[in-house]
Formats: structure tokens, sequence, C-alpha cells
């Protein structure tokens, strides 16, 4: 490998707010944040918004998203301005 072309690998804490969990981790990522972790040192802390913790394809748990009641519960709230077109 040439010297001096690759980032810093380091050790951080990415936090998943969804699931409100912690996983220290190596990574090249940099934050001004810092947590103290569960060995008594200091890290950086990175804020993630889905992980593995709160992914619903890890956890198995799953949403249903119902756009078709969206759609009529929007006519039914607004009522139908125009006719359809063919």
């Amino acid at each position: 490998m040439r010297p001096r072309i690759h980032p810093e690998s380091r050790q951080v804490v990415f936090r998943d707010r969804a699931a409100n969990a912690l996983f220290l981790t190596r990574s090249t990522a940099a934050s001004a944040r810092t947590v103290e972790w569960e060995d008594g040192n200091t890290y950086p802390l990175i804020d993630v918004d889905i992980s593995s913790a709160s992914h619903p394809f890890y956890t198995g748990t799953s949403r249903v998203v119902d756009t078709a009641g969206r759609v009529e519960r929007f006519e039914r709230r607004y009522g139908r301005t125009a006719p359809a077109r063919p």
C-alpha cells in the first residue's frame, strides 16, 4: 500500500437514534462530539438514523404502508374537485 493516501481508521461509537443503541467499531468517520464508553475511554460519537438494531429486516418487524388508503382518506376529506379523465 502506498503511504499517506488512506484515511486514518480509529475506534468510533455509532448511536442508533431510533433504537437508542450504541456500537463501538472502527471507522474513518470524524465527529466533534464524544462519548465515554463502558471501558472508561472517550471515543468520537456519530449519530445514525437507522442500524441493525432498528431496521425491520434485522429486527423481524414489518411496517405496512397503505398507499391506497391515503388516497381514499384524502378524497373523503377534501372530495374530488375534477372528474376523472379517461
